[in-house]
């Protein structure tokens, strides 16, 4: 079907069969051409025409969703509990507070919550796909949601196709359809067109959305956007999958769970206790439901969801974006870090630094990116060799220029390889003029090598480029100085292995490149090629690896590099970044037996390597699992399709978001944003400071209402009137509970968090040391709030009202002081983390206000039974509030001594 103009429309595009079509036909009925794509205003229009290129996006927490939430779960039915039991013994006042307060506290999760959503939200934003698009004749990398029917896409190994595609070219192509189509293998793609009525599966003209490229490259025609995909058709029939949830949210669960159970418990004991001891029914009903309304940590859900939010908002503030909850704890468990050279540890701006003709030995100008000190001259005797080294260079590549033609898209080494052909008056797009490229055989991990065919004369010249190694291996002659090519002999192999190794040692990264001349484009391998000559690339370390990495050290973290780059290059970067002291270990791939074959014992020998070099990545994935094995939390960094499998069975994936491929940032549960090895480690200090943060607000809320508890038991047992009322417990549980608690998990932690070793991921949130802690600090609490109950009955001679309002105000402020018991132990008694935390001061300033305001205002202090005390009452208030803070501190500094 043809077009008018080049415009095409939904109806036109739904009748036409693309997958049955040829290529050109293709072409033609979506109005585009290969070499040129779409005009810019074409392309806006049919945006306009067929919508941005999205599924049904993953909805916004609804309102009333977020809002029912704050009012299911066993927490607020036992406190609805509480409330009806007050009111069926006539307590309507105290049911009716109980009620008011469960509204209170609902509007505090609900504004909580709803920040925290909208924040999760707008980091999914930060990680968006990106495709490479060409219009207006010029290749540009374009949002995903930007493409239309029609543009011409650009796809590589490791992409994640963006909408579905009729391939135009494929060299070598296979995809992963196993999200579309359940098919576990790779399936071949290319680009013959089929029957119409063909299914997804039979169509190996097609890539569709969602799927990803294992191998090889392809250029293809958009046909399809959005919900018209193939993938888009299936999420129209299905829910959106239930919210994740991390193992430390569960335990926060499972704790809550086991608290209400608790308190049930301790509730009924006391309750038949209290009958038994000739007590007054309505008197135990009211300190039963002070009992159950002390024992339940309402905050706690509330802040543990507002901490992880704001923890991975300051690592994505680090440039770490995190994918999935679950890595946030991981992070600080982590004990060994299996980095990526390229990119990770050093700069990723690849230059050409060296070229070796073989009989001449040539310097690049890192400035001008020109040849150094070579005479005019011998610089024309050696042109023919330079010349091939540098076309080889510019045509096996996959770079192209940028829009404003000063830059380069594509991969670091490729555009390097441009810039030095350039410096020295080539042209790619001239010598594709001259050399029309015919056939690409894409870059393959296990070959190491990429060629490419292009017509020439009346025949085909290939040009490869790829591991040194690789190269000899498949070459059979090399050019001589005469010109001419020579047989390869025994002697020449040695002599460019050495040339190689030579590069290596002064720290290049070096590439080989070699041609050849098929006799038709289809050869089917590389055999028979003429080596050509050596590149070697330089990449500089980056200048903040050797702190970060020592910092790792200096937290107990191991960190191994894994690179598929030559053994000494390797080495010399290793040495450069301080990742080891003496001399690194290396481990070379081709030596490396299979992890299953080795006995533990070797295997703790072989994590004692510093470095594996020339690893394949099946490779990588066995050393991740050994590294597992033997009981390490493992990181890995990777950026290729091949290191998805790594990434995943790593337990903290982390893709590269620059340079990394989308199938890896798909696989990682955590994306460097600007692909550094430090921003890695900023990621883990975040990690072990939100972990910590989670335990400081947990332990102070539990030892908060375990210490009410404590108050309400101890009075009932020894028979004491009761020092507070079920109303006064809920308010101190939403104002002396919830502040401190927010300001404890917003704390940026202490400077010597990276000094400790990692914890122990299999030890719950809660160890045995932070409930002797809770249980302490809670005894000491009540033990302070029942003495003040006691002396101001017998000594200060108070009311019964007036006594229980002085039992309120030492407790309520005891809790407050209670927070600065939070602070680290090896961190100063005046000056340390909480201290220096602003939020805790304004929590400390706002709940004293509400806690005042409720004594003097009469709407608050009447349903409170709160009355106005004497000045003495006051000083013993603050006197016995001190004290649990003061033996605190003390008993901590004691233990810590002993």
């Amino acid at each position: 079907m043809g077009q008018v103009s080049g415009q095409i429309s939904r109806s036109s595009a739904s009748v036409f069969v693309p997958h049955a079509a040829s290529p050109q036909e293709v072409m033609d009925v979506y109005g585009t051409h290969l070499k040129t794509g779409l005009s810019e205003a074409e392309a806006r229009a049919r945006l306009l025409k067929f919508g941005p290129n999205q599924l049904a996006a993953r909805r916004p927490a609804r309102l009333t969703q977020i809002l029912w939430h704050q009012f299911e779960g066993a927490v607020v039915l036992l406190l609805i509990g509480a409330a009806a039991v007050a009111i069926a013994v006539g307590d309507w006042k105290e049911g009716a507070a109980i009620g008011l307060v469960l509204i209170i506290n609902g509007a505090i999760g609900f504004f909580t919550e709803l920040r925290a959503a909208r924040s999760m939200e707008a980091l999914r934003t930060l990680g968006n796909l990106t495709t490479r698009v060409c219009r207006d004749g010029q290749t540009s990398l374009l949002s995903a949601e930007g493409l239309v029917p029609g543009d011409i896409v650009i796809l590589e190994g490791g992409d994640i196709v963006t909408a579905d595609l009729r391939l135009v070219t494929s060299s070598n192509l296979t995809i992963d359809e196993s999200a579309l189509t359940g098919e576990s293998v790779a399936v071949d793609k290319d680009i013959t067109a089929v029957a119409a009525d063909s299914g997804p599966g039979d169509r190996p003209c097609m890539a569709f959305k969602g799927t990803s490229i294992t191998s090889g490259s392809a250029t293809g025609v958009v046909v399809a956007t959005g919900l018209d995909t193939e993938l888009g058709l299936i999420s129209k029939l299905v829910e959106e999958a239930a919210p994740e949830h991390s193992p430390l949210e569960v335990q926060l669960q499972n704790l809550t769970g086991q608290l209400i159970g608790f308190t049930l418990l301790v509730v009924t004991l006391l309750g038949v206790l209290g009958v038994l001891q000739g007590g007054d029914v309505a008197l135990v009903v009211e300190a039963s439901i002070a009992l159950a309304v002390a024992a339940i940590p309402e905050g706690l859900p509330i802040v543990a969801t507002m901490a992880l939010a704001r923890g991975m908002w300051r690592m994505a503030k680090h440039n770490a974006l995190i994918e999935r909850l679950s890595a946030v704890e991981t992070l600080g468990a982590t004990t060994v870090i299996l980095t990526d050279k390229t990119g990770t540890l050093t700069e990723n701006k690849m230059k050409v630094h060296e070229l070796d003709c073989g009989t001449v030995l040539y310097s690049v100008s890192s400035a001008t990116h020109r040849l150094e000190g070579i005479p005019t001259d011998e610089r024309n005797q050696q042109k023919s060799c330079l010349n091939d080294i540098l076309t080889a260079g510019m045509l096996c590549n996959n770079a192209e220029p940028s829009q404003n033609g000063t830059q380069y898209i594509g991969d670091p080494l490729e555009q390097a390889l441009l810039v030095a052909g350039h410096a020295e008056g080539l042209d790619k797009s001239q010598l594709l003029e001259r050399f029309p490229r015919v056939r690409e055989i894409a870059f393959d991990s296990t070959s190491k090598l990429m060629g490419t065919v292009h017509r020439v004369d009346d025949g085909y010249v290939m040009w490869v480029k790829g591991a040194p190694e690789e190269v000899l291996a498949a070459s059979s002659s090399h050019l001589c100085a005469e010109g001419g090519p020579a047989e390869m002999t025994a002697e020449d192999r040695a002599f460019w292995n050495s040339r190689t190794n030579g590069m290596a040692a002064r720290g290049m990264r070096v590439l080989a490149v070699a041609t050849s001349h098929p006799q038709t484009p289809d050869a089917a391998d590389y055999s028979g090629l003429t080596f050509v000559g050596l590149i070697g690339l330089y990449d500089p370390p980056r200048s903040d690896v050797r702190n970060a990495i020592s910092q790792c050290q200096s937290a107990g973290i191991r960190v191994v590099m894994l690179t598929g780059d030559h053994v000494v290059t390797a080495k010399n970067i290793a040495t450069a970044v301080g990742l080891t002291d003496g001399e690194a270990t290396v481990v070379e791939g081709r030596n490396l037996p299979p992890i299953s074959q080795l006995s533990d014992d070797q295997l703790i020998e072989l994590e004692k390597a510093d470095v594996f070099a020339r690893v394949s990545p099946a490779q990588k994935l066995e050393l991740v699992t050994a590294f597992q094995r033997s009981g390490q939390i493992v990181a890995m960094t990777g950026d290729g399709v091949n290191d998805a499998p790594a990434l995943k069975q790593a337990d903290i994936g982390v893709a590269m978001g620059l340079r990394g491929t989308q199938v890896a940032r798909e696989a990682a549960a955590m994306v460097l944003r600007d692909d550094a090895f430090s921003s890695i480690v900023a990621a883990i200090r975040e990690g072990r400071v939100i972990f910590r943060n989670i335990q400081k607000f947990v332990m102070y809320l539990l030892s908060c209402n375990l210490s009410e508890i404590l108050v309400m038991g101890a009075a009932i047992m020894v028979g004491l009137p009761l020092p507070l009322m079920p109303l006064q417990i809920l308010f101190l549980n939403l104002v002396t509970d919830v502040f401190p608690a927010f300001a404890l998990g917003a704390g940026e932690g202490t400077k010597e968090v990276l000094e400790r070793s990692p914890r122990d991921p299999s030890k719950p949130i809660m160890t045995r040391a932070i409930w002797i802690a809770i249980v302490l600090h809670a005894l000491l609490i009540s033990s302070a709030t029942l003495g003040a109950f006691v002396i101001a009955l017998e000594y200060l001679v108070l009311t019964s009202q007036e006594a229980i309002t002085v039992s309120f105000y030492t407790l309520a402020f005891a809790q407050l002081w209670h927070v600065f018991s939070m602070r680290d132990p090896k961190s100063g008694l005046i000056i340390n983390e909480v201290t220096r935390n602003g939020y805790i001061w304004i929590a400390l300033g706002l709940s004293s206000a509400l806690l005042l305001l409720a004594l003097f205002l009469p709407v608050a202090a009447e349903p409170l039974d709160l009355k106005i005390l004497p000045r003495d009452a006051w000083f013993l208030i603050v006197g016995m509030s001190l004290v649990p803070l003061f033996l605190g501190q003390l008993l901590r500094s004691v233990s810590r001594a002993h």
